[in-house]
């Protein structure tokens, strides 16, 4: 896709966007599935797509426990709230710089290969699920061919300008969710998520489940677990 040229595309607009997209291409209905930015954008489409988009399915949790809800919190819950704040500590400084100043780092990323490739691979190691090297989790290619996604375009920058455009958006107020809904959670994701915290925000949850391993990138982490999750998530839904 083109690079954006102007201001404005925040992640209620992609959604938008692609709600548009759907509908221009025939589609009456659809489910949409998101993890990372995905994931903020499918759970901005399950608030304005509703007409046509017939369900939506996340592996990364965008969601935070109401006050009544931080009492009798369980194991996950703990877990969840330790790996965001773990997130803020020590995780953060890249997106608040991208929230920031994008276009200041922007500059590098499309200048320096091995700039690029400490950014991007500092995040595979720190979010996969690994025993301490990120190829524990993905290929050395695999992690090459992400890099090279950014490097060949020239998208260092641009992608950078969703943080400035969206974050503050992303991560605050939620509106409520009445579509069908569904939530994997793969243990070593960066936030993660009860059952009964969905629960609150969506009025028609329909999946829940914990798997045995994975992180944050869990299409190419476990691929065959995560189609399953998706499988088994949306026949949940089908009518």
């Amino acid at each position: 896709s083109g690079k954006p040229v102007k201001p404005g595309w925040t992640i209620e607009k992609i959604g938008k966007a692609w709600g548009t997209l759907m509908a221009r291409l025939g589609y009456k209905k659809y489910f949409a599935q998101g993890g990372d930015w995905g994931s903020a954008i499918t759970h901005s489409m399950a608030v304005t797509e509703t007409t046509h988009c017939a369900g939506a399915h996340v592996n990364m949790a965008l969601v935070s426990p109401s006050e009544k809800q931080l009492t009798n919190l369980s194991d996950l819950e703990k877990k969840a709230l330790a790996s965001s704040q773990h997130y803020q500590d020590w995780d953060s400084g890249y997106s608040k710089q991208q929230t920031t100043r994008p276009q200041s780092v922007g500059y590098g990323l499309v200048d320096s290969p091995a700039g690029l490739a400490a950014w991007i691979v500092e995040k595979f190691w720190a979010w996969t699920d690994n025993n301490g090297s990120p190829e524990d989790a993905v290929t050395r290619d695999e992690i090459l061919d992400d890099i090279m996604f950014y490097w060949l375009t020239s998208s260092g920058a641009s992608s950078a300008r969703l943080y400035w455009e969206s974050f503050t958006a992303a991560l605050g107020p939620k509106a409520p969710i009445t579509i069908p809904f569904a939530y994997s959670c793969f243990p070593e994701d960066i936030f993660l998520a009860s059952e009964r915290w969905y629960q609150e925000r969506c009025s028609d949850f329909r999946y829940f489940r914990v798997v045995d391993k994975g992180g944050h990138f869990a299409a190419l982490e476990q691929p065959a677990l995560f189609v399953e999750e998706v499988r088994a998530a949306f026949s949940t839904m089908r009518n």
